[in-house]
């Protein structure tokens, strides 16, 4: 991902570009609060992954605390937008892989409900 600043008709926006050449991209700058290493998913436990690349604005699930299908579990802010990631089934959270402020991708694993 590259940042650039585009001035259109006297108004400056502030652009990212991923770069699609075949090769992975390497990081512009080390994220301000790294991602928790991924632990691994158990057997059969429903994944929940990033649908968009963001910023992980809270963490509202615990490893081990229960959920209810639509209980929000994270919030994710992408292109200025506050996007509630919600539990897709009942369960307890197996392991939950990011921490706030994490800057994640899309299809991150975020968190494993068994």
């Amino acid at each position: 991902m590259k940042k650039y600043k585009v001035n259109v008709n006297g108004t400056v926006y502030e652009i990212t570009l991923e770069v699609m050449d075949g090769a992975p991209a390497a990081p512009a700058a080390a994220p301000a609060a790294p991602a928790a290493p991924a632990a691994a998913a158990p057997a059969g436990g429903e994944k929940v992954t990033s649908p968009m690349p963001g910023t992980i604005l809270s963490v509202n699930v615990q490893n081990g605390s229960a959920v209810k299908k639509g209980d929000v579990l994270f919030v994710l802010e992408a292109m200025k937008m506050e996007n509630e990631i919600m539990a897709p089934c009942d369960g307890t959270a197996a392991s939950v892989s990011v921490t706030k402020g994490a800057t994640v991708e899309s299809g991150t694993l975020l968190c494993v409900i068994g």
